[in-house]
């Protein structure tokens, strides 16, 4: 209130309204940029989160990505070990063998020791 009475001393009673739609107007304005730098200040902020949240969803795809080539790598090296392990018969008679080998297998014993005992004998 005392504000008031001093501004009516100095400024005097004409010019007062004027003034004071001068000092409205400018009250505005000031009001108007400190929402402007707080809305700005919140839309940098929420950058910074959606970076954050880019980031940590980045380092977790690399993760999962580094993860997965550890798992085809170790499934690539079992293929190539069982492939190695596996022997394929290249000629029919080895597949006659393997195919009588399984089927009696008591019988090829008994065929190869006949086999060698024969080549024996002949030497």
């Amino acid at each position: 209130m005392a504000i008031l009475v001093v501004a009516l001393v100095v400024i005097g009673p004409e010019r007062l309204p004027k003034v004071a739609r001068t000092l409205g107007h400018l009250w505005g304005r000031a009001q108007r940029y400190v929402n402007n730098v707080k809305a700005d200040i919140e839309r940098d902020m929420s950058i910074d989160e959606f970076r954050k949240m880019q980031q940590k969803v980045q380092a977790e795809a690399s993760a999962v990505d580094e993860s997965l080539r550890k798992v085809s790598n170790s499934v690539d090296q079992q293929v190539k070990e069982i492939s190695k392990d596996v022997s394929v018969p290249t000629s029919t008679s080895q597949v006659k063998k393997s195919v009588q080998e399984t089927k009696h297998p008591e019988q090829s014993v008994e065929h190869q020791s006949t086999i060698s005992s024969t080549a024996n004998k002949s030497e």
